[in-house]
């Protein structure tokens, strides 16, 4: 039983994380996924989800921006009833955490 229970959870992060690949940086013309700035993806019991999220650089004019487009895609899931959007700075982000489509598409080796 607990492990369909586990399954469902990952298959619902899955979902998630689906849904934040499509949030775009307006800055970088890709996906915060892809970018790595997704630190975390957290669900509990009473389907609140907690989305740990960094930015490529501090005091970043487009956190704002980026929280609400997040607070959107989140929406269309419909297992999640709240999300909360938490800004973290540790650790800090570098271009290593960026996925091998987005280095490519931006030109980083």
């Amino acid at each position: 039983m607990e492990t369909t229970k586990e399954n469902q959870l990952e298959n619902l992060k899955e979902r998630i994380l689906a849904a934040l690949e499509q949030v775009i940086d307006p800055e970088l013309n890709i996906d915060i996924v892809n970018l790595g700035l997704i630190y975390g993806v957290e669900v509990s019991e009473e389907k609140h989800c907690v989305i740990k999220l960094t930015l490529t650089t501090m005091g970043c004019p487009l956190a704002d921006t980026i929280t609400d487009d997040i607070m959107k895609a989140i929406q269309s899931i419909p297992e999640i009833s709240s999300t909360e959007v938490k800004l973290v700075w540790y650790p800090a982000w570098d271009t290593s955490k960026m996925s091998r489509y987005a280095r490519i598409a931006l030109g980083i080796r």
